[in-house]
């Protein structure tokens, strides 16, 4: 006897964000604009490999900002859908960067291409130079990786 079955599987959007780095500016010349450019893997299912992000901060509102003693300081988050790139397009806090294409091939960036896109952090002069000498400043940035 002889019997033969279907067989189907299918899987849902999927999206994933790997290779974030912590940022650091140590004894940052206030003269002069601090900036962290890191490449980021990010990797997408969906047909067209399409995702978007939206970031947020841990100031009042989700601004943007770092903390120290009193006072804080306002910082600034681009995103560019290539690799090793010092500039990209400027986030807004809560709003999404939308149309984002990944070149990742797995989910980790383990196989293929190391990394798919670059993160950019800036501190401008006009910020450094409010900044309290001897003052630690923290803040935290979250990002969300979504399928388009």
């Amino acid at each position: 006897s002889t019997g033969s079955i279907s067989i189907g599987a299918s899987v849902p959007n999927r999206v994933q964000i790997s290779g974030l780095a912590d940022v650091s500016f140590a004894n940052q010349d206030p003269a002069t604009p601090a900036s962290d450019p890191q490449d980021v893997c990010v990797w997408s299912n969906t047909s067209t490999r399409g995702y978007n992000v939206t970031a947020s901060g841990s100031g009042a509102g989700s601004a943007f900002t770092l903390a120290g003693g009193a006072s804080t300081v306002s910082y600034d988050v681009e995103w560019a859908g290539s690799p090793g790139l010092s500039s990209g397009t400027a986030l807004t806090s809560g709003s999404a960067l939308t149309g984002l294409t990944s070149t990742a091939t797995s989910a980790t960036c383990a196989s293929g291409p190391g990394s798919s896109a670059s993160l950019i952090v800036r501190i401008s002069t006009a910020n450094l130079q409010t900044m309290e000498a001897a003052t630690a400043y923290t803040g935290t940035l979250t990002l969300v990786v979504a399928p388009e």
